[in-house]
This record gives C-alpha cells, structure tokens and sequence, in this order.
C-alpha cells in the first residue's frame, strides 16, 4: 500500500486542482467525476435549482469547498444554501443540502465518510443519487434511507424535488 504524501492546509487552499479535491487531515484526495453521466446529472440538479432559487430562497453551488471540520475540506458536487448567500470563497457554514452523484468508482467507504463529515458539520441533508440505476438516498443526523417516491425533500425550507423531472432533462 501506497503511504499517503501530507499536504499542509495552507498549500492546499492556495493550489488549483482540476477537478478540486476534498482534504482530510493533510491528504489531498482525488474525487471521482469526470463522467458524462455525473456531469449530465450534476448539470441537471443545477438548471433545476437555479430557475427556483427565488422562489425557494436558496443559493446553489457546484463544487465548492466547505470547512467541515478543522483540517477536513469537503466539495459536494453540489450543495444548496438556504437564505442569504454566503461572502466567504470558502464556505465555514452548512449548507441546508449537499448533493453527491455517485461515480462507477465510488466506494461506499469513502462516501459514508464523506457523508459523516457533511452530518457532522451540521449539513441537514445529504442526497446521494446514482445517475445509472436512478436510485437516491437521503441521509439526515437521524435516518439514512433510499427516496422510494420518487422525490427528495427538505422542510424548513420546504423544498420537493421530483427525481422524473431532474432525469428528464438527463434523457436529452
């Protein structure tokens, strides 16, 4: 096995990856994206949210660092803001919702850590969705279970969000 090469934060926060990676305890780690399939899913969630942030008072952004924890950085694929958007570049503040679309080379070690870390922070929501079989979970601080309706949802703000309509748009 590989030995991990530690990074220090300030190194981390000053340097361009591309894609951007998470970083957990001085390793910078690499996500998996890159697939038209996660990228078509990733564009979908953004064109849905953006024609109703003003309806829904939400802010969304794709890939966008967020302190979780002191020497965790974590960048969902997307993540929802509920009231007035955020100053900081790096957000320091949960998200209402952060999205993770599920890449064939995900391992459910590494996401389960990645949701830990989002719960943890205070992120009141986490949807993990597979853009190849269209199933989705949703994780809270109590439960962890797959939307079998069809639709994922919020409260406080109330936000329904009818997979069909987001995948319709992946079909095209």
């Amino acid at each position: 096995m590989k030995a991990a090469t530690l990074v220090p934060v300030e190194e981390y926060l000053r340097s361009t990856y591309r894609p951007d990676c998470d970083y957990v305890d001085g390793e910078v780690l690499e996500r998996n994206v890159g697939e038209r399939d996660h990228s078509k899913l990733q564009r979908e969630f953004i064109y849905y949210f953006r024609a109703r942030a003003k309806s829904l008072g939400v802010h969304i952004f794709p890939e966008q660092r967020v302190l979780v924890s002191a020497g965790r950085f974590r960048v969902p694929d997307v993540c929802i803001i509920a009231g007035p958007e955020p100053e900081d570049q790096i957000f320091h503040q949960p998200p209402l919702v952060c999205i993770e679309i599920l890449s064939k080379d995900d391992t459910l070690e590494r996401m389960q850590e990645k949701i830990d870390d989002f719960l943890n922070f205070g992120v009141r929501y986490v949807w993990v969705i597979n853009p190849r079989s269209r199933r989705a979970w949703v994780y809270t601080s109590d439960v962890s279970r797959e939307v079998k309706d069809g639709t994922l949802r919020t409260e406080n703000p109330d936000i329904r969000v009818a997979l069909a309509e987001v995948f319709a748009g992946f079909d095209n």
